[in-house]
């Protein structure tokens, strides 16, 4: 007795369809947010907490100063004589030559000097921050000093977004006068402009409150800046990789964040 043939069953096959990247981007960008705003406020609180680690403070200012002063000055001088000469050749077009030094003082109090130091603090200063804090995460030195009992947010992160933000301040003074001695270098000696014109008309324009609103200005980005460098080291994963790719991720999301900062800040400064 022959048995009737049966039809080979061919095996089910699932398909899953792999989700786009961009959604898989979207949903991690709320948690990313809310994880920075943790790192933040938490941050912010540890400042208000004792003992205040003065030494550590004090390391880490000159330490992101070493790395921050030279590239300031190098861009500073370049950048203020070419912005305050391209405004005298405007003010030149329309008869207002005798305003070159009120030009000049707007340029580089109001936005340069505050521009140059968002390039700066976020390009050299909070990388160095990022990458220091990301080998101590992936040596495991952040784990065991939470099993100590010892909060490395409150250790590790304040003494640094201190010091980046009175480093800040300091830069923003700095790359203000020098960008005014590259204005007047600019103005008196290339175009042939008279000095006692440039240096009487600095004041028309610009004042002490402005300088203070740069300097406010400053603070704002060498906090965001190092805030930002702090929380991406802290969450550094994937080894060596991982801290090359959180330093990246530094410059970008600060530049993001202080350019959106300088923007709102002379908006409301201005209004």
């Amino acid at each position: 007795m022959t048995m009737p043939a049966v039809a080979p069953v061919e095996p089910k096959v699932v398909t899953t369809a792999k989700q786009p990247r961009w959604q898989a981007n979207l949903a991690v960008a709320p948690r990313a947010v809310g994880g920075f705003y943790a790192t933040s406020i938490a941050t912010l609180r540890g400042m208000f907490r004792r003992p205040f680690h003065v030494r550590e403070f004090l390391e880490q200012a000159w330490f992101i100063a070493s790395v921050s002063i030279m590239p300031a000055l190098l861009m500073a001088i370049p950048f203020c004589m070419m912005f305050v000469y391209q405004i005298n050749i405007l003010l030149a077009e329309i008869g207002a030559v005798d305003l070159s030094g009120a030009g000049a003082g707007v340029a580089i109090i109001r936005e340069i000097g505050p521009v140059v130091t968002v390039l700066v603090v976020a390009g050299a200063g909070s990388t160095a921050i990022c990458a220091d804090l990301g080998s101590r995460t992936i040596r495991e030195e952040i784990d065991a000093m939470k099993v100590l009992g010892i909060d490395p947010i409150h250790r590790l992160c304040v003494p640094r977004v201190l010091a980046s933000i009175v480093i800040a301040v300091f830069l923003n003074g700095l790359v203000s006068a020098v960008g005014l001695v590259g204005g007047y270098i600019a103005t008196v000696y290339m175009q042939g402009a008279s000095p006692g014109q440039y240096l009487t008309s600095i004041s028309i324009l610009t004042g002490v409150p402005d300088f203070m609103i740069s300097e406010i200005k400053a603070a704002v980005f060498g906090m965001l800046a190092g805030l930002v460098a702090c929380h991406l080291g802290l969450g550094v994963r994937g080894g060596p990789k991982g801290v090359g790719d959180a330093v990246n991720q530094t410059v970008v999301f600060s530049f993001l964040l202080l350019f959106l900062a300088n923007s709102v800040i002379t908006t409301i400064a201005l209004h």
